[in-house]
């Protein structure tokens, strides 16, 4: 047996020296100089908008600018939550974010697993591509195939009339209880090819000797889905889940935008639609300000406590 003599010793458990920050910042130079544009970017067009935040305690005024206008304080925000309105927008797009949220994971988490469970490639590359293509389609397009489909004329009149469910055209782009549910399945329609592609994914990365050893168990089909794919794609879940909880304050633009009217103002009006009415149309700047600084706040309160929830239950956290 060969000995180790006590100076070789003393190399060994001599702890490893961390190179310091910017010694490794030299020698990673060229990652360093790819990245600054994409610094630029975000530097410029994220974080300098930011400053322009304090025209929400302002009287603003163009001419003035942040400098020269007057402060008015809260004055902007009481102004806000006096609005029918802003609070109209606000349930808006809280319901019409909550429908996306529910019905756009559900039927892409159940059409992942369907095509997973498809042996037929051909077959199952065909349905992703058919599903996933809307998502590529300009959102114009988009709703003007859905006001030629639920028109008082269109296919899905058509079809209700046929099969005896309704007597008479129902009216769907011109009654408010009918809005939301209209963006929701044109929403689905829309994305739910891209958001499968996601989950598939995740399911590649299932080993599959839990399947066998399933099947050996005597698992169904079902039963593997239930008990081997769905938790094995529980963290792509609750990542996504989180990043969408986040985003409930982001109900849409064009989509409301272009298929509203002001017989449905009450049903369709977001809080983007808001700060567009009111910053470019009213030129009332400090308000839509407010009202935007509003949103993002509460974004990112949802955001933060969704992920704090997701860490007391032991599950995988976006920070």
């Amino acid at each position: 047996m060969t000995s180790v003599s006590p100076d070789l010793r003393k190399e060994q458990l001599k702890p490893v020296r961390r190179k310091g920050f910017f010694p490794t910042l030299g020698k990673q130079w060229q990652l360093v100089l790819m990245s600054v544009p994409i610094f630029l970017y975000v530097l410029f067009f994220n974080y300098y908008p930011m400053y322009f935040w304090v025209t929400a305690f302002q009287d603003y005024k163009p001419k003035l600018g942040v400098l020269g206008s007057k402060w008015v304080g809260w004055k902007n925000f009481e102004w806000l939550f006096s609005r029918a309105d802003f609070i109209n927008s606000i349930r808006n797009t809280l319901a019409m974010s909550v429908i996306n949220l529910v019905f756009g994971t559900v039927s892409a988490v159940l059409l992942a697993v369907l095509l997973n469970e498809v042996k037929n490639r051909k077959f199952k590359r065909t349905v992703q591509t058919v599903t996933y293509l809307p998502h590529f389609l300009s959102m114009v397009i988009v709703v003007g195939m859905a006001q030629n489909i639920f028109a008082s004329n269109g296919a899905v009149n058509e079809l209700l009339m046929g099969l005896g469910l309704v007597r008479e055209p129902v009216f769907f782009l011109g009654e408010g209880k009918y809005f939301w549910w209209l963006v929701g399945v044109i929403n689905v329609w829309k994305e739910v090819g891209w958001g499968t592609i996601i989950y598939i994914s995740a399911m590649t990365a299932i080993d599959p000797c839990l399947y066998e050893a399933a099947a050996i168990d005597g698992a169904g089909r079902f039963q593997r889905i239930l008990h081997v794919t769905l938790p094995g794609i529980k963290s792509t879940f609750v990542i996504l889940l989180i990043m969408n909880i986040g985003h409930l304050m982001e109900a849409g633009f064009e989509i409301q935008y272009l298929l509203g009217s002001s017989v449905v103002m009450d049903w369709s009006q977001t809080i983007d639609i808001f700060v567009l009415k009111y910053g470019i149309s009213k030129q009332q700047y400090g308000v839509a300000t407010a009202a935007g600084m509003f949103k993002s706040v509460v974004a990112i309160i949802l955001l933060v406590a969704a992920n704090l929830t997701a860490k007391k239950l032991d599950e995988d956290t976006l920070i």
